[in-house]
């Protein structure tokens, strides 16, 4: 009896995989997954929902649909450094200005749902809540710190210009 074996790929043979010849922008990938996801969910909770909410569902969604447009024909090449300077700051703010606001609201918590505890007992017991906001304000601090000492520099460069 002959046998012949039959041919199956292995693992040591190369599957040629079809390249992309332009790569894509990252704020078009983010369009196009969002969208990928977002049509069928809209599509499938429709018509399931009340016609006014099924309406307001679709006019959030074609808003999205716009605003992911716009934000795809962003040339992230362009904004320079100086451009985001308003944003780093805003963005080290709202960490040091959330985790003060957090600790007073765990503050606030504790004194009056544990008053039974004493300060040690509550911070023994919540340390763990209170290093996250801590940390949350320091890094928030490090980024203002950091922004303010880029400032300086670029203050100077511009002097000797």
């Amino acid at each position: 009896m002959d046998f012949e074996p039959q041919t199956t790929r292995t693992a040591s043979q190369k599957v040629e995989l079809a390249q992309s010849v332009v790569p894509r922008k990252p704020l078009e990938l983010l369009r196009d997954t969002e969208a990928l996801l977002r049509r069928p969910a809209v599509g499938a909770i429709v018509p399931m929902l009340s016609p006014k909410v099924a309406r307001r569902l679709q006019t959030a969604s074609f808003v999205a649909e716009d605003f992911l447009q716009d934000l795809a024909e962003i040339d992230l090449d362009k904004i320079s450094d100086w451009e985001l300077q308003p944003a780093r700051i805003r963005v080290g703010l709202s960490f040091v200005g959330f985790g003060a606001l957090m600790i007073v609201v765990l503050l606030l918590y504790l004194n009056t749902l544990h008053p039974e505890l004493s300060t040690v007992q509550q911070i023994g017991k919540y340390w763990y809540q209170y290093v996250w906001f801590v940390c949350l304000g320091v890094a928030g601090m490090f980024i203002l710190g950091r922004e303010a000492m880029r400032s300086a520099q670029q203050q100077k460069k511009s002097d000797k210009l």
